[in-house]
C-alpha cells in the first residue's frame, strides 16, 4: 500500500483511539455504560444518570471542539508555511492569534458597552477582526504583499506587532472586572473548558469552510514552492493568491480563538511531522494536518485534564510544554523540512 494512503489510515486509528481515550476519562472517569447513556440522552432525550448527562452535555462537545480546534491550528500553519515558502511561520508568529485574543478580550470587557450585537456570532466575529487588523499591519509593515520579501522582516514585524496587542490585552485585563480578568487570563493560556454544543458548531462551521476552500489552492502552493517567478509564469497570481489564503488563515484561526483562547506551536510542529513522514504535498499535508492536529489537541487536553484532577492545566501549557523541546531540537539539527 502507498505511503500515501497508509499514513491517513493510521492517523484516523490514532485520532478515533484519542478520542475514545479523553471521552472515558478525565476530572471523571466514566464507563462505557455511562458513554452509552449520554448518548442515548443525545439522541433519544431520555432521563440518564449524572454522569451519563455530564458526558453528553460536557465532555462530549468538549472533545469534539479539541479536534476541531487542533484541525484549525495545523491547516492555519500548513498554509502560512506554504505561502511564505518557510517552515518556522505559523498563525502565532505573524500576530494573528494575540490580534484574536485582544478581539475577544475587548468584547469581553466592553461588549456589554457596544451596539454591535449579533447574536451568538458576536465573540467569533471580534476575534476575527483583531486577527485581521493584526495580521494585517504585520504584512503591510513587513512589506511581504511584494515579491521576495523579507522572512526575517516579516517575524520581526510579528514579534513587535504580538508585542503590541499583548499590551493591549494587559490594559483591558487591568480594567476588567475579576470574571472578566479571569477570561482573558484563560485565553492568554488556552482552555477548551468552556467548550459546548454552541462553540462545536461555530468552529466546526468555519473550520470545514476553511479546509476546503484552503484544498482549492494546493496547486497554486505547490507551485509556489518553486519559487515566485515560476508560479508566476504557469499563470498564478502571487498576490491574490497571498491575500486569499491570508484570509482564510485569519478566519479558520480566529474562529478557534475566540473560543479556546491562545493555543502554541500545533501550526508550527505539526506540518514537519507531516513532511518527515511523507513529503511537501500540500493537500497530502492538508488533509493529514486535520487528523494529525485533531491527535495532538486531543491528547495535550486528555494530559491537561489528567495531570492535576481534579483541578486541570490550561492546554497552552501542555502544548508549550511539549512544542518548545520539539522546536529546539528541529532547529539545532537542522531538520526543518521543507
Amino acid at each position: 500500500m502507498q505511503k500515501t494512503k497508509i499514513i491517513p489510515l493510521c492517523l484516523g486509528v490514532i485520532l478515533i483511539i484519542s478520542v475514545f481515550l479523553s471521552m472515558r476519562f478525565g476530572a471523571i472517569n466514566l464507563t462505557w455504560e455511562e458513554i452509552q447513556e449520554g448518548f442515548t440522552q443525545l439522541f433519544s432525550g431520555e432521563e440518564v444518570g449524572l454522569n451519563a448527562r455530564i458526558f453528553a452535555e460536557l465532555r462530549l462537545p468538549r472533545v469534539l471542539l479539541c479536534v476541531i480546534t487542533g484541525a484549525s491550528l495545523a491547516v492555519g500553519g500548513v498554509l502560512m508555511q506554504a505561502l511564505f515558502r518557510n517552515p518556522i511561520v505559523e498563525p502565532g508568529l505573524v500576530g494573528t492569534s494575540s490580534g484574536a485574543a485582544f478581539g475577544a478580550s475587548l468584547y469581553f470587557v466592553l461588549g456589554s458597552v457596544l451596539s454591535f450585537n449579533a447574536g451568538e456570532w458576536t465573540l467569533p466575529i471580534a476575534a476575527c477582526l483583531g486577527g485581521i487588523i493584526a495580521t494585517y499591519l504585520v504584512f503591510v509593515l513587513s512589506g511581504s504583499f511584494r515579491s521576495r520579501a523579507s522572512i526575517v522582516g516579516l517575524l520581526l514585524t510579528g514579534i513587535a506587532i504580538n508585542a503590541l496587542f499583548l499590551s493591549g490585552i494587559g490594559f483591558l485585563s487591568y480594567i476588567a472586572r475579576d470574571p472578566q480578568a479571569r477570561s482573558i487570563t484563560f485565553w492568554n493560556l488556552g482552555t477548551i473548558s468552556g467548550a459546548n454544543w454552541h462553540s462545536v458548531f461555530i468552529v466546526g462551521v468555519s473550520t470545514l469552510a476553511c479546509v476546503l476552500l484552503g484544498l482549492r489552492y494546493t496547486k497554486s502552493l505547490n507551485a509556489l514552492m518553486m519559487g515566485e517567478d515560476e508560479a508566476q509564469l504557469i499563470g498564478v497570481n502571487i498576490k491574490r493568491l497571498k491575500l486569499e489564503v491570508l484570509t482564510i488563515n485569519v478566519i479558520i484561526v480566529s474562529v478557534a480563538t475566540a473560543f479556546t483562547g491562545v493555543i502554541s506551536f500545533v501550526g508550527l510542529i505539526v506540518p514537519h511531522i507531516l513532511r518527515m513522514m511523507g513529503g511537501s504535498d500540500n493537500r497530502y499535508l492538508l488533509l493529514n494536518g486535520v487528523l494529525l492536529g485533531g491527535i495532538v489537541v486531543t491528547l495535550a487536553d486528555l494530559i491537561a485534564r489528567m495531570s492535576l484532577r481534579p483541578a486541570e492545566l490550561p492546554i497552552g501549557i501542555v502544548t508549550s510544554v511539549v512544542g518548545v523541546p520539539i522546536f529546539i531540537f528541529l532547529l539545532r539539527k537542522g531538520k526543518f523540512y521543507f
